[in-house]
């Protein structure tokens, strides 16, 4: 069975490289999620996540995170080019399933273009 690992190199952490990619990034909107891309500054495609309090209670929030950190882990390597990426969750996640979600996150790396 093939790993799919998700280390730091790979994840946004910093509240500057999310700020950076809020204000100058563009906007792919697709189903109940909205991505923020921008051309990376390091050298692997970096995603950060947001889930905030309206998508429902802390359960709620964590359930989702957790599927898109599920999908992310099996599309990010494929992903054309160096990319910061920030997925943001939508009210409507709290309803979506994993598969759903995972296919919304799919879509937006197909935008990106996948190798």
């Amino acid at each position: 069975m093939p790993s799919f690992p998700y280390p730091r190199e790979q994840r946004l952490r910093r509240r500057v490289d999310y700020r950076r990619v809020q204000d100058q990034g563009r906007r792919i909107h697709r189903g109940c999620l909205v991505a923020l891309v921008l051309p990376g500054e390091s050298s692997r495609t970096r995603v950060g996540i947001t889930v905030s309090r309206k998508v429902g209670n802390a359960v709620i929030r964590n359930r989702v995170k957790r599927h898109l950190r599920e999908a992310i882990r099996h599309q990010q390597d494929g992903v054309a080019g160096l990319w910061d990426v920030v997925f943001i969750a939508r009210a409507s996640a709290a309803q979506a399933t994993g598969a759903e979600l995972a296919r919304q996150v799919d879509a937006v790396f197909a935008e990106l273009g996948v190798a």
